[in-house]
């Protein structure tokens, strides 16, 4: 620690850091984006005069969320043009972050998809709301709306939520089980074990971004995705490992080919089955994942 001492601004910039960037990232599904939301609102935040702020929380909040609604309506015109199925990008999480049920829901990927179907003032609102318990009073200020009105956006978009998310919580076990059957399936090729551990709904989306080779549709159904994973490991020559990770929350595998990272497979569980897997492997996505696995192993 520095002997120097730190301007309130940015002791209070720092103090609430981890909450504006968790904000940001459920907003946009993108911690490069967050990254620059964060930069962005510091830049504003050093130009307010503290005297004047009542609630500084709720003022960094409200900074952060107009700076993430104006980067969501710019990213929505980036995906348009994306090539193939579109993920959040995956960041590496401490377990004790899967522990906490309702924030590793927040986090995980099949919820951050379910959040890509809303308006952006939806998403805005419900992960305002859902996810940190802000008041509506808030919000409204954040979202440049009245509070009447943010109550009816907040309901519009938990009953579209609650419509797609999964069925029931899983624990962080049942996860780890299925992932580890599917970790064994992975490295031995066998078939029959891939079905078992499937369920028979299971959508595969992945996420090449056009740069590596991927599905460009969701794959569905038990059968088709089996075969789809099987076919291309078949077809892959180079030295494949996985490894176990935790990622937005949840159980994952860190896939590497030669001993380079190749991509982020995270799983949706339910009833003790593999009902959504979601494999990133867009390199512009890993960057984050790999300076982090580079770290760790150092």
């Amino acid at each position: 620690m520095s002997d120097h001492a730190t301007d309130p601004a940015t002791e209070t910039f720092v103090a609430h850091r981890n909450l504006l960037f968790t904000v940001a990232y459920e907003m946009l599904g993108s911690a490069a984006d967050a990254e620059d939301v964060l930069q962005e609102t510091w830049l504003r935040w050093a130009k307010v005069d503290l005297v004047e702020v009542r609630d500084q929380r709720a003022y960094l909040v409200r900074i952060t969320t107009r700076q993430a609604l104006n980067r969501l309506r710019t990213m929505s015109r980036r995906k348009e043009a994306y090539v193939g199925p579109w993920l959040p990008e995956p960041m590496l999480t401490a377990p004790d972050v899967a522990q906490d049920v309702e924030l590793a829901e927040s986090v995980s990927m099949a919820m951050m998809l379910v959040l890509e179907t809303l308006s952006p003032t939806e998403r805005a609102v419900f992960v305002l709301r859902e996810a940190f318990d802000v008041g509506y009073d808030e919000i409204a200020a954040a979202v440049d709306k009245s509070p009447a009105a943010v109550r009816q956006i907040a309901h519009r978009a938990r009953r579209h939520v609650d419509a797609r998310r999964p069925r029931q919580a899983v624990s962080p076990g049942e996860t780890r089980a299925a992932l580890e059957s599917f970790q064994r399936v992975l490295e031995t090729g066998d078939l029959q074990g891939l079905l078992d551990v499937l369920a028979p709904e299971v959508v595969l989306v992945s996420d090449g971004g056009g740069i590596k080779q991927a599905a460009l549709r969701p794959i569905t159904g038990a059968d088709k995705v089996a075969r789809f994973m099987v076919g291309g490991l078949g077809k892959n020559k180079r030295p494949i490992s996985v490894a176990p990770t935790v990622v937005n929350g949840s159980p994952a595998l860190l896939v590497h080919l030669d001993g380079e990272i190749d991509g982020v497979m995270a799983l949706r569980v339910e009833d003790a089955r593999i009902t959504g897997l979601y494999y990133v492997r867009n390199p512009e996505k890993l960057s984050r994942v790999e300076s982090e696995t580079t770290l760790t192993l150092r």
